[in-house]
């Protein structure tokens, strides 16, 4: 399985991160999903997962901010873009960081796409995506260890890119 996100200048297009369009910043966090092209995914797939997540933050925050997480995906050429806002079931998506009982601040952007925002520096993301043999039994706002424990058993391909996006 091969996936792509288009990157021009090797970097994130500005419009899902931070230099979004403010109608597309809520609470100061880029809302908008990127597309992401799938290829020779396995006949087997019943559905796809990902996850999308920045370790670069480790040393600004103390973890690995979780970006978006989302299972359930009908197995297609491509994942659109904004899917994260129009996404319906059996699609599910997982909080992200943001959902954090640690970090003080509004909640209401705690489940699925949370696009990057790095405060110091480039970072480079992991957009991982997993061709799965089936459904998994996940409600909206999973935890991410919740995905990968569900999904265990169930990944009959895997694929994964590294996405610069500048601060």
């Amino acid at each position: 399985m091969e996936i792509k996100v288009d990157l021009p200048n090797n970097l994130l297009p500005d419009k899902y991160g931070k230099y979004a369009n403010p109608q597309a910043i809520k609470n100061g966090k880029p809302v908008i999903s990127f597309p992401i092209k799938l290829s020779d995914i396995p006949a087997d797939a019943k559905t796809i997962a990902l996850t999308f997540t920045d370790p670069d933050s480790i040393p600004v925050c103390g973890f690995e901010w979780i970006h978006w997480t989302a299972a359930n995906i009908p197995v297609a050429q491509e994942i659109t873009e904004d899917f994260s806002q129009i996404a319906t079931a059996p699609v599910v998506q997982g909080k992200n960081s943001s959902a954090s009982p640690l970090l003080d601040g509004p909640k209401d952007v705690a489940t699925g796409y949370n696009g990057p925002y790095p405060p110091d520096q480039t970072h480079d993301y992991v957009l991982k995506v997993f061709a799965l043999d089936d459904n998994l039994d996940l409600e909206n706002g999973f935890w991410m260890n919740e995905l990968l424990h569900k999904m265990d058993g169930h990944i009959v391909a895997s694929a994964q890119q590294t996405i610069p996006s500048r601060a």
